[in-house]
This record gives structure tokens, C-alpha cells and sequence, in this order.
């Protein structure tokens, strides 16, 4: 009791106050005891600390969080990368061996229909170039299989920009494709004889919205289907919506990726090509430059060449009536145009490809010629096109602009690196396919971004301007983080069709397409490290300085729906 009392009154407030005799026995107790001090003091004091030092510094409390939460993600790192803090490889990506291409039929896939037994006959006219026509191929595809209906091998566009005579069969094989699709969707070479002779009147013509969804085709198209059992579609580019269920993904890829082989002729030039470019280096770049007048023209955008360049392209644009007129440097500053051959090349040297680097330039016409070449050429002195490489192999295509599309296709889709400078539908279509194969790198230049720094680059050393370029370029390496189930176009990212393989660091589902290694892959490096690794050290002290004339500041907003894709392979 005594010992309670004594407590009492050294903690308990008033009895201490008033009483100056106390005070002497308190001294002894707490010689005795030590001091007892409540948690939440403690957190009190702690949490009055932090605070006091984050209103002088003004950052303290995020940065903690942002050095905890890269603790927690390295983890993931360190278990699959052993613990080594390695830069990001420019030539290929360290996590591709964890992704594989799946695009099987599922088990409730039901097997075609029969021709005899199917709606009717579906006939597709394509649109424009060699890659925008493969997009309305595949999805005629689908159509046919959403409509139960066998579909007329599609008829390609001979009346664009490139005045193309080439059919179907001059492309692809026409058998092949017939033949793999079989179990899917019925496919015949043309509409029977008999059968149109015993039609009452012609077939009938229409055409789909863009992106038009599944529901569409059945509501609207179908009913035309059934009465009139021939129906024609034209114009059919982008005419099916990019998200649908798995299944008809799957179908999607099967399509674009195995069924639509270019015809031997081609495949052996184009395989020649790849073979000789092998020969001279082990790995090689192909750039898609897309920087001929057509689609400078197209796009608007101006590069300073005077009143020569303004003049010729303007010539060009008055094939299109509809283009609006923006602020060019609105729209430059928006990434909205390609970069030049010069830009294409100090991207990649910054990014750290060496001088020695063998480039293949995957191009028609470039505005400017050899003038406009020049400075690529300097940054890479072995730089090869299809026409050097091929010589005399190469003159019965000449004439057929989309089978020398073709050639430069299968040469870009087995570069170790592809590099594409617009976002037109080869740079998508060959993304998507280079992601199914196991997410060869493909780069693709952040022009939003890159347009200030390169328009500021003398004003930097190089050291300084190669890591800006390293950190704009964060998410456009072709990683497959950058691949998310939903993200834009379907054939640019085939989310459905590539799936993950198991291992102990996951817990994944293959059957349910494509996911990504939860919060490992999201890792990225600050700005101030070397994130890509480099064949050399840079050794110049101020960046190469780009000829007058070079840079744009004038370019035109595309916004009509049918000009999205035009001119854009």
C-alpha cells in the first residue's frame, strides 16, 4: 500500500504539486524505477520529427516512399536477374524467354461450318497499302466467322496512292491461306458459277462503320446476308472493332501470323536478303525511314527546305481535300511528325549502337535523296537497302509496290532490332508479330518527347543528351511490360495470344492469354544510371550538330476517320 501511495503521488498530478515533502520520496522511487514512457509519446515525437523535417526540405516523406517501394519491386529483380544490377540489353530483351505465342483454338471453339451449309457468300475489298490491306484481311476473317459464312478470297485495292496491280495470289498463298483457315471459316477462290447464275439480282454493296463491334455485324449486316445470300463489304480497313472475346483474338492471330505467307518468290528474295545481311554482321537494325514525299505530303509536316519543299509537298497534298491546317508547331511538339533519317540515327546512337552497326533501311523513295540520306550514312557507314542488296534479283517486283513492301517486310521481321518512325500500320503490324515471336526489340521513338530535346541538342554535351534520350525512351523499348490486355490496337498489341510460362517467381494461367510478372517487370532504372547498354563508350564531348535546314516546324492534323491509316505502310 505504501508503495502504491508513493507511485500515486510522483505520476498522479495534484498530490505532487502540493506538497514539497513529496518531492524528496519521489527522488528515491525513481531512483528505483525507471521512467515508463507511453507509445504514443513516443510515435507522437517520431511523427512531429518527420514532419518538421519534410517542411523544411519539402520532399523527405516521398522520397522515403519512393526508395521503399523500389525496395519492395527489386525484389522480384534480384530473385530473376541474380542479384546483378545489369542495364537493359539494346539488342533483345532478357525477358522474352519468359512469354510464348498461344493462339490455339479453345475447346469450345466449334469447327466450321459447311460451305453448303453456311449464310451465304462474303466478299471483302480491301484498302490501301500492303499493311493496311493485311489488317482488313484478318479481320475478314472474323467477320466471316461472326456471320457463319464463307468468305471469297478478299479482293486487294488497285485503285490507292500506288496504283498496284497485284492480286491476292500475287502476294500470298492463296492455297495455304484457304487451306489453314479450314477448320475455321470456309474460304473458296470465288463465288460458284451455278450459284451466281441462279442469283435474281447483283450482290449486294455496302460498307461497315469503322470498328464496328460484333453485335453490329449481326444486327445490321446479317439480315442482308440472309436474304440476299451474297454480300459484298468495301473499303474494309479497320472495320472490326480491336477488343473481342478471346476466341476471335485467337482466330486474329492465327491469321495475320500464320495463315497470310507471302508466296515463295518472295519469301525466297526476301530470306536471300536476310542471309547476306548475316553474312557481313551477326545482328543488324532495319529502319523503317518512312520519309517519302507522299506521306511527308500526308502528314503536313515541314523540314526546312524553303519555299521548294512547301511547294512540291503542297502539289502533293491537293489529292486530299479534307486535310484540316493546324499549328504546326503545335503538332510537332505533339509527336505527330516522322523523325528525319539524321534524327533516326543519333536516337540510336544515343541509345548506345556503335558506329560499326550493319542497318538495314527499309524504304521507298526518300524526300531529299541522298542528300537527306547523308547524315545517316555518316553515323553508320553500313547501311544497306533492298535495291543494293538484291541487284537484278529485284526487277520483276519493281513494277508492284506491294510486293516490294513484302520484301522489306520479311527483312524487318527477322532483324534483331526493328526501328520503326511512324506509327503507320507496318510499324504495328510488324510490332504485333515481332511481340508473338517472342518480343524480338523493336524501338519506337517517343517523337513527342524526343521533338524538345532534339530541337535543344546543341545546347547539351553528348553525355548529357544520350541519357535524356534513354529516359524518353523508357516504355518504347518493346519490353513486354509495355504489352497490357486492352492497350491499343489489337495488331499492334496481340495481348490474347501470348501467354506467360510458368515459373516460381509467378502464378499464371496460360489459358487466359498474356500476363505480365506482376510487379518485377514495372522495375526501371533513375535517369542518371546507364540504362542500355552500350557496344562503346561514347567518346565525343559535344553532339554532332545537324545540317540547316534539317528541322521542321510545320505540320497538318489528320482527323478524318477514312485518312487515320492512309498512306501510312
Amino acid at each position: 500500500m505504501a508503495v502504491a501511495k508513493k507511485a500515486w503521488r510522483c505520476y498522479g498530478g495534484l498530490q505532487f504539486l502540493n506538497s514539497l515533502a513529496s518531492s524528496s520520496l519521489c527522488w528515491k522511487w525513481r531512483r528505483r524505477q525507471p521512467v515508463v514512457v507511453p507509445w504514443t509519446v513516443v510515435c507522437g515525437l517520431m511523427l512531429f520529427a518527420v514532419g518538421l523535417i519534410s517542411l523544411f526540405t519539402g520532399h523527405v516523406a516521398s522520397d522515403l516512399e519512393w526508395y521503399s517501394q523500389r525496395l519492395v519491386n527489386r525484389t522480384w529483380y534480384y530473385k530473376l536477374d541474380k542479384g546483378n544490377r545489369a542495364p537493359i540489353d539494346i539488342w533483345r530483351s532478357k525477358f522474352s524467354n519468359f512469354y510464348f505465342a498461344c493462339s490455339e483454338r479453345g475447346p469450345h471453339f466449334a469447327p466450321a461450318v459447311r460451305e453448303h451449309l453456311s449464310n451465304g457468300y462474303l466478299l471483302i475489298a480491301t484498302s490501301g497499302g500492303l499493311n493496311q490491306q493485311r489488317t482488313g484481311i484478318t479481320d475478314a476473317v472474323v467477320v466471316a466467322r461472326i456471320l457463319n459464312a464463307t468468305l471469297v478470297v478478299p479482293e486487294l485495292d488497285h485503285h490507292s496512292y500506288w496504283k498496284d496491280e497485284s492480286d491476292f495470289s500475287d502476294i500470298f498463298d492463296v492455297d495455304w491461306f484457304i487451306s489453314y483457315i479450314a477448320k475455321d471459316v470456309p474460304i473458296v477462290k470465288r463465288v460458284p458459277e451455278k450459284f451466281m447464275r441462279s442469283m435474281e439480282k447483283p450482290p449486294y454493296t455496302m460498307r461497315v462503320p469503322r470498328k464496328s463491334e460484333p453485335e453490329y455485324y449481326l444486327e445490321q449486316v446479317l439480315p442482308i446476308l440472309l436474304r440476299r445470300r451474297v454480300l459484298q463489304l468495301t473499303k474494309f480497313d479497320y472495320r472490326l472493332a480491336s477488343e473481342l472475346d478471346e476466341d476471335l483474338q485467337k482466330l486474329r492471330c492465327r491469321v495475320n501470323y500464320h495463315a497470310l505467307r507471302f508466296t515463295k518468290p518472295l519469301r525466297n528474295l526476301g530470306q536471300r536478303l536476310v542471309m547476306r545481311m548475316r553474312k557481313m554482321a551477326k545482328r543488324f537494325i532495319a529502319i523503317h525511314l518512312r520519309f517519302e514525299p507522299d506521306m511527308l505530303a500526308f502528314s503536313g509536316c515541314y523540314y526546312g527546305g524553303g519555299d521548294k519543299e512547301r511547294y512540291e509537298l503542297a502539289e502533293i497534298r491537293k489529292r486530299w481535300e479534307t486535310l484540316p491546317e493546324l499549328s504546326a508547331d503545335e503538332e510537332r511538339s505533339r509527336g505527330k511528325c516522322p523523325l528525319t533519317p539524321h534524327e533516326v540515327g543519333l536516337l540510336l546512337r544515343a541509345l548506345g549502337f556503335e558506329n560499326s552497326t550493319y542497318i538495314y533501311v527499309a524504304s521507298g523513295e526518300i524526300y531529299g535523296g541522298e542528300e537527306t540520306l547523308a547524315p545517316l550514312r555518316e553515323l553508320f557507314p553500313n547501311f544497306y537497302t533492298k535495291e543494293m542488296l538484291a541487284g537484278e534479283e529485284l526487277k520483276p517486283f519493281l513494277p508492284f509496290s506491294s510486293q516490294m513492301a513484302a520484301i522489306d517486310y520479311i527483312v524487318c521481321d527477322e532483324s534483331d532490332v526493328f526501328v520503326t518512325n511512324n506509327n503507320g500500320n507496318m510499324a504495328k503490324i510488324l510490332a504485333g508479330r515481332r511481340r508473338y515471336a517472342g518480343h524480338k526489340r523493336t524501338i519506337r521513338p517517343n517523337a513527342k518527347r524526343l521533338s524538345a530535346l532534339f530541337t535543344a541538342r546543341d545546347k547539351m554535351d553528348w553525355s548529357t543528351f544520350a541519357r535524356k534520350v534513354k529516359s524518353c525512351q523508357r516504355g518504347f523499348m518493346g519490353e513486354p511490360e509495355e504489352m497490357r490486355p486492352g492497350r491499343g490496337e489489337f495488331h499492334e498489341y496481340p495481348s490474347s495470344c501470348i501467354c506467360q510460362k510458368r515459373s516460381k517467381f509467378s502464378n499464371v494461367n496460360n489459358n487466359k492469354g498474356y500476363r505480365n510478372l506482376d510487379k518485377f517487370l514495372n522495375v526501371s532504372e533513375p535517369e542518371s544510371r546507364d540504362e542500355y547498354l552500350s557496344d562503346e563508350e561514347q567518346s565525343e564531348n559535344r553532339l554532332p550538330k545537324q545540317k540547316n535546314g534539317s528541322s521542321g516546324n510545320r505540320t497538318v492534323s489528320i482527323t478524318s476517320e477514312d485518312h487515320d491509316d492512309f498512306l501510312s505502310d
